[in-house]
């Protein structure tokens, strides 16, 4: 079993996922990203966290897609 991220997790990756297109699917890398914009480190890295694996899944719908054609 997963841990569940809280609603403002998910909607806040959700929202900077659609304005930036700079995230990747490496943790590290969205956390520099995310810099000291975020008001606590504790929720800078479950956002980072939860955009890598947004990532990963957008990765592996598109090659899907691309097997599928």
């Amino acid at each position: 079993m997963g841990r569940i991220k809280s609603a403002l997790v998910k909607r806040s990756a959700r929202k900077m996922l659609a304005l930036e297109n700079s995230f990747t699917d490496k943790f590290e890398d969205n956390k520099k990203v995310l810099g000291k914009t975020m008001p606590s480190k504790k929720v800078r890295n479950k956002i980072a966290g939860y955009l890598a694996r947004l990532k990963r899944f957008e990765a592996r719908d598109s090659l899907k897609q691309l097997t599928l054609k």
